[in-house]
């Protein structure tokens, strides 16, 4: 069973200076940005995460929009970029990343992140039907993405184009007051689904809360629409009708001055806290998607501020054309890990109440803990690494991975302790947290690669002491000392203090064993070879689950670790041995 929660990230955030990347970011090529990607919760969502560079220092403001995603759109075609021969034409529909580009020039005294939010199924409104968690999973969304930025006191706005406006609802209908940090939303031709009876007077009330407090809706006359000899909406279930009724509901409790600018009929209300801007359509035509392309976004960030239709005009020519880049790369997704709780048991704590639990008792224990996010932050910090790696084939490809820079541990940055496991809890945690556990040639790439490179500490066998949690604490100290006389802290790739429960082609064949390797010396020799001869449940102190992330880029593409180990030929991209592996994963019976 996959995680619940979406986000995976439990940091401790300090105050950053500008400039540098936040804990678990990527920097993008293009214009001074950073970025994140989180994937793989049972919600079924995506989420980028695009933020500068800059503006994370102790006294900035943070901005953080969701932008809910059109239907049809993906993350990528969304940010948008130059089209190219044989491009889909989403990539030149809405820009959000050029825009935002504009914005971030122009709303200078403030730090702007976009939280783009895609669904698996491409649709916000699926999304709900099929979703019967819908409301917490939405409100879940907000809250940890919120979190994130949660050293800046980040003021929300909530925005959304086409189908995304079903999410804001949704996000609505889930608080239902309003939270005071929400300080915009934007409908974007995406209010479908307004209700007056549910969304009126949470909106009145908002509104009425705080003079910073904005609303923009953008529609066209969609009424008039026929697409394949069909009207494109229903009388009363189009953006036109929807947005007329939202403005009159709120005309009860707001006076709205009626403007005309050519096509565009502009609604008011005193300060320009509310705007309903409404395309007049006598032709008929589709504006759907134009209302974004045509600075919709700018706009809906910008009206009823100061620099509202300077600089650009809604409606009128693209006013971002510079800020559009040439390409787009999304970094590899987050891995699923959730928020460690505030009174989560400190690693010392907990190594002392399981010291005398049964095997059995002492490994659900270990997966109720790291499964509820009481692991270091470091741990959450991914190391990536590059390298070519040749096939069964010969063909050398490009690979880039992530892994934790340490063997998983219980407790916080302060006091935690490296906690060994048998592979059956090591794999639940990996498929929770949207991971896999390493192979042989990844034990070696990482040994070669680590910053901090410790020589292994053996104990010699007396009873089964080694097999006891007093020695796990033990060795852990050992660890402790070696890394502060090396001068290594923590989050540092680091190598040589564990062997490796790994994946191997002799799960399938040996389904009750637990297979191990490595624990490099200094001259890059594992005293462990691949050995598959202890049953599943022993484990001593020298073991150690290292996880990598389980979405890997493969020639700058993404896949995934557990499907390339299957591949009759791409398996030798990650592993030492002679065939693929039919099942890279350990099972917790011989029935699975």
């Amino acid at each position: 069973m996959k995680a619940f929660l979406l986000i995976t990230i439990c940091w401790w955030l300090p105050f950053w200076v500008s400039g540098q990347l936040l804990p678990g970011f990527e920097k993008y090529a293009s214009f001074n940005e950073q970025q994140m990607v989180l994937e793989g919760a049972p919600a079924n969502t995506r989420v980028l995460i695009n933020a500068p560079l800059d503006g994370f220092g102790k006294r900035d403001q943070v901005l953080l929009i969701f932008y809910a995603l059109p239907n049809g759109n993906t993350l990528e075609q969304t940010f948008g970029k130059t089209p190219k021969e044989g491009d889909d034409w989403h990539f030149n529909i809405q820009h959000i990343g050029a825009q935002t580009r504009f914005l971030r020039g122009v709303v200078a005294q403030k730090t702007i992140v976009v939280a783009y939010l895609e669904t698996t199924c491409k649709s916000w409104p699926l999304w709900k039907k099929n979703n019967p968690d819908y409301l917490k999973d939405t409100k879940k969304i907000v809250d940890e993405v919120t979190d994130v930025f949660s050293a800046w006191n980040p003021q929300v706005v909530l925005n959304g184009h086409s189908g995304g406006g079903r999410f804001i609802f949704s996000y609505l209908e889930a608080v239902e007051v309003i939270p005071d940090n929400v300080k915009r939303i934007a409908f974007l031709d995406s209010d479908y689904g307004y209700e007056d009876s549910i969304h009126g007077p949470q909106l009145t009330d908002w509104l009425k809360a705080g003079k910073d407090r904005f609303l923009t809706v953008l529609a066209y006359n969609d009424s008039v629409v026929e697409y394949n000899g069909k009207p494109l909406v229903s009388p009363t279930g189009g953006t036109w009708y929807r947005s007329r009724m939202m403005k009159k509901y709120l005309a009860r409790s707001f006076q709205f001055r009626e403007e005309g600018n050519d096509s565009l009929l502009w609604y008011r209300s005193p300060g320009n806290k509310i705007e309903f801007i409404l395309k007049t359509n006598p032709e008929g035509k589709i504006f759907h998607t134009v209302q974004v392309e045509r600075n919709g976004f700018i706009h809906s960030i910008l009206s009823g501020t100061k620099h509202e239709q300077k600089g650009y005009s809604y409606f009128g020519e693209r006013a971002y054309e510079n800020y559009i880049s040439e390409s787009i790369a999304l970094p590899i997704r987050q891995l699923n890990i959730p928020l460690r709780k505030t009174d989560a048991e400190p690693g010392a704590v907990f190594m002392k109440r399981i010291e005398n639990l049964s095997l059995e008792e002492r490994e659900e224990e270990i997966y109720k803990a790291l499964a509820g996010g009481n692991l270091p932050g470091f741990l959450r910090r991914t190391v990536s690494l590059k390298a070519n790696f040749a096939d069964a084939a010969g063909v050398v490809h490009k690979i880039e991975y992530q892994v934790m820079p340490d063997y998983l541990a219980v407790g916080s940055d302060d006091d935690y302790c490296r906690i060994p496991m048998n592979p059956r809890t090591a794999q639940r945690l990996a498929t929770l947290f949207g991971a896999s556990l390493i192979t042989s040639k990844i034990s070696d790439d990482i040994y070669e690669k680590a910053e901090i490179k410790l020589a292994p500490f053996p104990y010699k066998p007396v009873g089964n002491a080694n097999e006891t949690v007093q020695k796990f604490v033990e060795h852990n100290s050992q660890i402790e000392k070696q890394m502060c006389e090396a001068g290594g802290t923590r989050g540092q790739l680091v190598a040589g203090i564990k062997k490796d429960v790994i994946l191997s082609g002799r799960m399938a064949q040996q389904p009750d064993k637990v297979v191990i390797y490595g624990w490099h010396q200094p001259d890059g020799k594992p005293i462990q070879p691949v050995y598959s001869g202890h049953v599943y449940w022993y484990v001593d102190y020298s073991h150690g689950i290292r996880l990598i992330n389980n979405q890997v880029l493969l020639d700058g593409k993404p896949a995934l670790l557990s499907d390339i180990l299957q591949d009759p030929v791409l398996f030798k991209v990650f592993s030492n041995e002679d065939s693929p592996m039919p099942q890279p994963v350990y099972l917790s019976s011989k029935k699975e």
